[in-house]
């Protein structure tokens, strides 16, 4: 059974990744395997600097991605203990074996 702590942390996530930039930017950072710029980031995706960062804080704030600032330089990278993470939340979501499932011929079921 899913607890209610589990259950707000991965819907945070699901919100964080329901907008098509920030996938994207998921995406981006995902390939380069190593920290870029935040300019960088922004010629790659071809959005504008302040939507990039407003996206990065909210993938900031549920821990996929990490945030460093060095002088007048934001730094981003992918947080891979996501790869790890949010797998078997998901499997966990929609887990075939759970009990309160419906069976064949149940009104609800197939």
């Amino acid at each position: 059974m899913i607890t209610s702590d589990q259950a707000a942390a991965w819907a945070s996530w699901f919100r964080a990744l329901g907008d098509p930039t920030r996938i994207r930017l998921l995406h981006v950072l995902a390939g380069a395997g190593k920290p870029m710029k935040v300019g960088t980031l922004v010629e790659r995706v071809e959005v504008g600097q302040s939507t990039v960062s407003h996206h990065l804080r909210q993938l900031a704030g549920v821990g996929f991605v990490r945030l460093r600032r060095e002088g007048t330089t934001t730094w981003c990278e992918i947080n891979r203990d996501c790869f790890s993470a949010f797998p078997p939340a998901a499997a966990s979501i929609m887990d075939a074996r759970r009990e309160d499932r419906p069976t064949a011929g149940d009104p609800d079921g197939t």
